[in-house]
């Protein structure tokens, strides 16, 4: 059966007319209009071969064991099975996630920054400069020693004020801690209603406390509607950060946020349609049992109750090894990667499956270790910071401004008789 060809034949259209002339000094051979039945007999080679793609992706023996299709998993005998067309609800509901957040933010988050005294730094904004200013946008943003001296002596600035300049324009850039408090509001917000109801779905499952009941029965295993929606809410939610990561405030594990938010996303929507469903739920409310623990942390820091903040991230640090280095590889990776043999021989779905397992846990080793240089910072007496976090430039030069001239008017230093102009 092949697929319609009704929108090929929309998007492509007819080709009406003959065809252009060739360049000059080419041979010209005439070519004829296209007739409507060579139209509609490409359109349907294209339905064929996306008929052909199409039937090799869902082929059962790449996403199930052998001597199992896809008929064994529909629905029959009041048994409801996951079904691959399920995610689709997913990215209309990752949509609604941006305006709950954005809500979220406006309504909820600004007034408890507000109860909590979150306050902006002073940032000193560059002196308006067209030259350093075209650099800045066309080029890069952390100029070499040569490419100072050059613009030295393009701007008319010394060095030192060249230098400065892109200190404070990289500073203006940052995003403010107001936005800093309210994305980490909402990503405790959720990971907290997400962890407690993960725990609500799997807590009275035998699979819980005994990870051989996984696959008992694989994969003829119903699909209950606490699952579905837990799915489908995690899912989505993971969507929503995949589409606001580009506005949202970027630090400097971006690319393996990315990479995380793809894999998740990925793992998250296999184990839906391959019904590796039982794992899934685990797998999810192992993640989200200390991520919010770091997003409360954040706040606090925002918030300046350092003493709070360390605190709960020695807390969250202990949960975050004991979990995603300790449990998640040897319990739960042990029984994605060991169990299933007992009953089924190794198939694609089975390699995926764990191939992105192991994408999965190379982060967390990344994360690891800048939550152990933290905790080393902590234990040392420094100042805990979140490691990922691009920190705010500062120079000598600024503070003894801001301390020889006095108060501040509108975030900048009001300046005395002797200070220089040019600065």
């Amino acid at each position: 059966m092949l697929l319609p060809c009704s929108w090929v034949l929309g998007i492509r259209g007819w080709r009406r007319g003959p065809w252009p002339p060739l360049p000059r000094g080419m041979g010209r051979r005439r070519r004829e209009p296209w007739s409507m039945n060579e139209s509609l007999h490409l359109s349907v080679s294209h339905c064929r071969m996306f008929q052909t793609l199409y039937n090799y992706f869902w082929w059962d023996r790449l996403w199930l064991p052998v001597n199992l299709t896809w008929s064994d998993l529909e629905d029959k005998d009041g048994r409801v099975y996951a079904k691959a067309s399920d995610l689709y609800i997913t990215i209309p509901l990752a949509f609604l996630f941006l305006i709950v957040r954005h809500l979220f933010e406006i309504y909820v988050a600004t007034p408890l920054a507000g109860l909590l005294n979150v306050k902006e730094k002073i940032r000193l904004k560059a002196t308006p400069n067209p030259v350093l200013e075209k650099f800045y946008a066309s080029s890069t943003k952390h100029p070499k020693q040569g490419d100072i001296e050059m613009l030295s002596k393009k701007s008319g600035c010394v060095v030192r004020q060249v230098e400065r300049w892109f200190r404070r324009r990289r500073n203006q850039d940052r995003p403010s801690l107001l936005k800093k408090f309210r994305e980490a509001s909402w990503r405790f917000t959720f990971y907290l209603i997400a962890f407690i109801a993960g725990m609500a779905v799997i807590v009275d499952k035998p699979w819980f406390y005994d990870l051989k009941e996984v696959w008992k029965g694989y994969p003829i295993q119903t699909t209950l509607p606490s699952q579905y929606w837990y799915y489908m809410i995690e899912l989505s939610f993971y969507w929503s950060l995949l589409f606001s990561i580009a506005s949202d405030v970027k630090r400097k594990d971006f690319k393996e946020q990315i990479i995380h938010h793809v894999a998740t996303i990925i793992l998250i929507s296999f184990s839906w349609f391959a019904n590796y469903i039982r794992a899934g739920t685990l797998i999810m409310a192992l993640h989200d049992s200390c991520d919010y623990l770091l997003e409360s942390a954040k706040m606090f820091n925002y918030a300046g109750w350092k003493n709070t903040c360390n605190n709960i991230f020695i807390v969250f640090a202990a949960v975050f090894i004991v979990t995603r280095l300790i449990i998640l590889p040897f319990w739960i990776m042990h029984c994605t990667v060991v169990y299933p043999l007992d009953l089924y021989p190794p198939f694609f779905g089975y390699y995926f499956f764990n191939f992105m397992m192991v994408v999965l846990q190379s982060l967390h080793v990344f994360w690891a270790y800048l939550i152990i240089r933290m905790a080393h910072k902590f234990i040392t007496g420094k100042v805990v910071e979140d490691e990922r976090s691009d920190r705010e430039e500062t120079d000598n030069t600024e503070e003894e401004e801001v301390t020889k001239n006095g108060p501040l008017s509108n975030g900048h230093p009001v300046l005395n008789n002797n200070h220089r102009k040019t600065d």
